[in-house]
C-alpha cells in the first residue's frame, strides 16, 4: 500500500515541468519543441498546442510550461509559453497585443489600435479592395501607382501644378489663350 502512494505521489509530482526550448520543428501539422527540463533531461518531439488563428515560433531559451499525461515524461505536451526578455510589459487592464522579439507589435489599447513595424515594412496583400472609412492622415510621403511611376504624391503635384493648357478660342481674331497654373486646394 505505501508503494502505491508513494508511485502515485511521484505521478503527481511528474505531471508538471518547466523548462527551456531548445529547439522548435514547426514544418509539421502540429508544431513540435525539444525542451531542456534541467541539466541532465532533455525531452525530443513535446507537440505544442496553441489557440486557433494564432502562431509562433519562440526563440531558443523561451520557457515552457509541459504537462506529462499520468506523470510520464514521454508523453508530455506544451500548454504556454513565456519569453521575459521580448515581453510587452505596461498594458492596462483589458488591453491585448500580439509581438515577436523584433519589435513588431499589434496593441490594442484602450483608445485605439497601434501597429508598429518594429522599422520593418507593412505589407498588405491579396486583397479585392482595401476600404477606409476615416480621415487619413500621414507624416510621410505617401507613393501613388508605387508599381508603376515610383513617384510620390508630392512629385505628381508638382507636373500637375507646372501643367498648362492651351485654350483656343473660336471667335475670330482671338488669339490662343493660356489658362491659369492650377493650384493646390486646401
Amino acid at each position: 500500500m505505501l508503494s502505491d502512494l508513494n508511485r502515485l505521489a511521484r505521478r503527481i509530482l511528474l505531471l508538471m515541468a518547466r523548462g527551456a526550448i531548445a529547439l522548435v520543428d514547426d514544418t509539421k501539422s502540429v508544431q513540435t519543441l525539444q525542451v531542456r527540463l534541467n541539466a541532465l533531461e532533455l525531452i525530443p518531439d513535446v507537440p505544442r498546442y496553441a489557440e486557433y488563428g494564432f502562431t509562433s515560433n519562440p526563440p531558443s531559451g523561451t520557457q515552457a510550461l509541459i504537462a506529462f499525461k499520468n506523470g510520464d515524461r514521454n508523453d508530455g505536451f506544451v500548454i504556454a509559453t513565456s519569453n521575459a526578455k521580448y515581453r510587452m510589459t505596461g498594458l492596462a487592464s483589458g488591453e491585448v497585443a500580439i509581438h515577436d522579439n523584433h519589435g513588431q507589435s499589434v496593441y490594442l489599447t484602450a483608445t485605439g489600435i497601434v501597429v508598429n513595424g518594429g522599422g520593418n515594412p507593412i505589407r498588405m496583400t491579396n486583397l479585392t479592395k482595401l476600404r477606409v472609412e476615416a480621415p487619413i492622415e500621414s507624416t510621410g510621403d505617401i507613393t501613388d501607382n508605387a508599381g508603376t511611376t515610383g513617384r510620390s504624391m508630392a512629385a505628381d503635384r508638382a507636373i500637375f501644378d507646372g501643367h498648362h493648357h492651351v485654350v483656343k478660342n473660336v471667335q475670330s481674331g482671338s488669339s490662343n489663350i493660356t489658362s491659369e497654373v492650377p493650384t493646390e486646394q486646401e
